[in-house]
């Protein structure tokens, strides 16, 4: 059973390492689709699909508390921005970001999540630091082991996704999006309910 665990990890990180060196230098996968987990027509495979919640460390930083918080969160619908400290695309979305958080705050579970690829860690001094320097100004968490970054991410940072509060992934998206593109989709997990 161990191996296995170990296997698993090793698996996740080596996703997470070589998606993020695509994420650095702007290149793609070729595996048939689209390289960022979605199916050859641009659509992800992964909407429509209803996931476990997973626990994950958030940070004492501004508009953050130290603490955790699961993803999805149960009878809620829960938005996350996946992003990296050392991704400039990731920088450039916070505006948008904190558009969309001040339109939505009342209707969801709203936070970002960076997992740190390439084997670097982060602490979570760092992280708050890096989130106030930056302008960040609602929950933030930790993702060490990338068991919810590996679950909804794909090639390239920034990615953002919607789920409903069935734990129902209604909307995903990668790259930098505008306010009201993050809203519309956020619009979509909020509008489904718990179907």
């Amino acid at each position: 059973m161990r191996r296995r665990e170990i296997l698993a990890g090793l698996g996740g990180a080596g996703i997470v390492a070589g998606a993020g060196a695509l994420a650095a230098t702007g290149g793609s996968l070729s595996t048939g689709g689209s390289g960022d987990g979605s199916d050859s027509d641009g659509s992800s495979g992964l909407v429509g699909e209803q996931f476990e919640p997973l626990e994950i460390e958030t940070a004492d930083a501004r508009g953050s508390e130290a603490g955790t918080v699961q993803v999805p969160t149960p009878g809620q619908p829960t938005f996350v921005d996946f992003f990296a400290t050392w991704c400039a695309p990731c920088k450039k979305q916070m505006d948008a970001l904190a558009e969309a958080h001040t339109r939505v705050s009342d209707d969801v579970v709203f936070l970002s999540v960076t997992s740190e690829p390439f084997g670097r860690s982060i602490e979570m001094s760092e992280l708050a630091t890096w989130w106030r320097d930056h302008g960040g100004n609602w929950t933030i968490g930790l993702d060490p082991n990338a068991k919810l970054t590996s679950r909804y991410w794909g090639s390239q940072y920034p990615v953002a996704v919607a789920i409903d509060a069935s734990g129902t992934l209604r909307w995903r998206e990668r790259g930098i999006k505008t306010a009201d593109e993050l809203v519309a989709g956020i619009e979509q997990a909020v509008a489904a309910g718990g179907e």
